[in-house]
């Protein structure tokens, strides 16, 4: 393979997963509160489903129980983006994360509750966007501890009262995803499937999962490496 051939196969592949990167941001800032600090709750064994304001009062309660989260992650998605990445991610509450692909190419995107970074190393090429034109007031409803108004916003459902996973449906036609599902073992989210509008599934598993650790400031900060080109949008 020529340098340039591997060059714009490179290109092709760290582009690819600018798309599922950036998509993927937009979903966890949405649904921050629900894709890291989250935590089993136990549950009478049966099969009836909750009703809607039940399962949004449990959601929210969930998740005052947890302030932050690491773990490695897996993400593979089928549809026109398809492909397979692997990386660490950090969650702090609220509105903090920082989420490192690793494998095939590196991709760092990093948010602090007001400004997103999305950073692709072999494209020497940094993105800057504020939050709020990401994501808009939506993580503010989802973490506002107001089961009222995450009701209100999205029609949030526990399918099996004895199962530990929640499914959302945004009520907004301007959403970034159709819906959410997560999935619970021994109390830690070890996965979440993302059905966006686009027609594309996005799997992601969760493994080495720690809760409530100790988060350095740092870690959701991003300076651009000197000669990078920088985007704003």
């Amino acid at each position: 393979m020529t340098v340039l051939t591997k060059h714009a196969s490179k290109q092709a592949t760290t582009l690819k997963q600018k798309v599922m990167g950036g998509a993927l941001a937009g979903v966890l800032m949405t649904t921050l509160g629900v894709a890291a600090p989250m935590m089993a709750l136990t549950q009478a064994a049966t099969a009836a489903p909750a009703d809607n304001l039940t399962a949004a009062k449990r959601l929210n309660k969930l998740l005052s129980n947890t302030k932050s989260m690491t773990a490695n992650f897996s993400q593979t998605t089928k549809g026109a983006n398809s492909g397979t990445f692997s990386g660490t991610m950090s969650v702090q509450r609220p509105n903090n994360f920082r989420w490192e692909t690793k494998s095939p190419s590196e991709q760092l995107i990093v948010a602090n509750g007001s400004t997103m970074w999305v950073y692709d190393k072999d494209l020497e090429q940094a993105t800057k966007q504020s939050v709020d034109s990401q994501v808009g007031n939506t993580p503010a409803l989802l973490l506002s501890g107001d089961p009222s108004k995450i009701d209100k916003n999205f029609k949030i459902t526990q399918p099996y009262a004895n199962k530990n996973y929640y499914v959302l449906y945004p009520k907004s036609d301007s959403a970034s995803f159709k819906s959410l599902s997560m999935s619970f073992s021994g109390g830690k989210p070890v996965m979440m499937v993302l059905n966006d509008t686009l027609g594309q599934t996005t799997t992601i598993k969760f493994s080495g999962i720690k809760m409530n650790p100790s988060i350095s400031s740092s870690q959701f900060k991003f300076t651009p490496p000197k000669g990078v080109d920088i985007i704003n949008q």
